[in-house]
C-alpha cells in the first residue's frame, strides 16, 4: 500500500518528467525508477507508467496536427501497423512475467539512454538529408513495416519509443522534419493507446498512481514549455541519459 509521500515523490517525478519530455524527451527514465523506488514491482510500474503516459502523447498530437495535412495515405499505412505492433508488445510484456522481466529492466534502461543519446544526431542527419528514398504506396509499405516493429518495442517497454519510430520513418520516407516529427506523435499516440487498451484489462494498473503522474506530467509539460529557450535542450537530455545509466547499474547491482 503506498502512503502519502510515495504519492508525493511520484508526483515530483512525474512533473520533472512532463518538463522534461516538452524540452528534449527521456522522461519515463525518471517515472520508472520512482514508480519501482515506491514500491510497486517493475511489470506493473511499466504498466501503470504506459497507461500514465497516454494524456503527453496526446497534447504532443494536437499540438502538430496541421503538419499531419496531406498525410492521410501514410497515416493509414502507419496507425494500424502501430496498433497491432503496441498490442503485441502489450501481451509480450504481461507474458515475460515479473521475475524475467525484472531481470531485463537495466538493460531495457541502458538501450532506452543509449536512444536517447541518439536522439540529436539522428535529428541532425534527417535535417541534412537530402537524398531521394522513396514515396508512394510502396515507400509506405515499408513505413508501416518499420513502424510495426518499433511499436512492438514501444508496447513492451516505451522508454525512447518516439526516437526509434522517427528514425523508422526517416529511413524509409522523404520528408522535412517538421511533417515526419508530426506523423511520428500521432503514431506513437497510437501505439501508446493500444498498449493502455490492452492493460486495462490486466489487473496490473496502479489506478491512483497513473492519475497521480498524468496531472503531474501535463503540470510539467506546462512549465517545460514555459522554460522552452531558457534550457538548453541537449543539455537536458545528456543529464538524462545520466540519469539513466546511473539507474541500470543501481538495478545491475541490486
Amino acid at each position: 500500500m503506498l502512503g502519502g509521500l510515495d504519492y508525493f515523490l511520484i508526483a515530483l517525478a512525474s512533473v520533472a518528467a512532463g518538463a522534461v519530455n516538452a524540452l528534449a524527451g527521456g522522461g519515463t527514465l525518471i517515472t520508472f525508477p520512482m514508480l519501482t523506488l515506491v514500491g510497486i514491482p517493475a511489470l506493473a510500474a511499466n504498466v501503470t507508467n504506459t497507461v500514465a503516459l497516454c494524456p503527453g502523447y496526446l497534447g504532443a498530437t494536437i499540438a502538430q496536427s496541421n503538419d499531419l495535412l496531406g498525410q492521410e495515405e501514410r497515416l493509414w499505412w502507419c496507425l494500424p501497423a502501430g496498433i497491432a505492433g503496441g498490442i503485441l508488445g502489450g501481451i509480450l510484456l504481461l507474458n515475460t512475467g515479473e521475475h524475467a522481466f525484472r531481470a531485463m529492466v537495466p538493460f531495457l534502461i541502458l538501450l532506452a539512454s543509449a536512444l536517447l543519446a541518439v536522439q540529436g544526431p539522428l535529428r541532425s542527419w534527417l535535417v541534412r538529408r537530402a537524398e531521394h528514398v522513396g514515396d508512394g504506396a510502396a515507400a509506405n509499405k515499408w513505413a508501416a513495416g518499420a513502424v510495426g516493429l518499433a511499436a512492438i518495442y514501444g508496447g513492451y517497454f516505451g522508454a525512447g519509443l518516439s526516437v526509434i519510430v522517427l528514425a523508422a520513418l526517416g529511413l524509409t520516407l522523404d520528408d522535412s522534419l517538421t511533417r515526419l516529427n508530426a506523423i511520428k506523435q500521432a503514431i506513437a499516440l497510437c501505439i501508446n493507446v493500444a498498449a493502455a487498451v490492452f492493460f486495462l484489462f490486466s489487473g496490473q494498473v496502479v489506478w491512483l498512481a497513473a492519475l497521480v503522474m498524468a496531472v503531474g506530467a501535463l503540470l510539467g509539460g506546462f512549465l517545460g514549455g514555459r522554460l522552452a529557450g531558457r534550457i538548453r535542450p541537449a543539455l537536458l537530455r545528456w543529464i538524462v541519459v545520466a540519469i539513466g545509466l546511473v539507474v541500470a547499474i543501481i538495478y545491475l547491482v541490486r
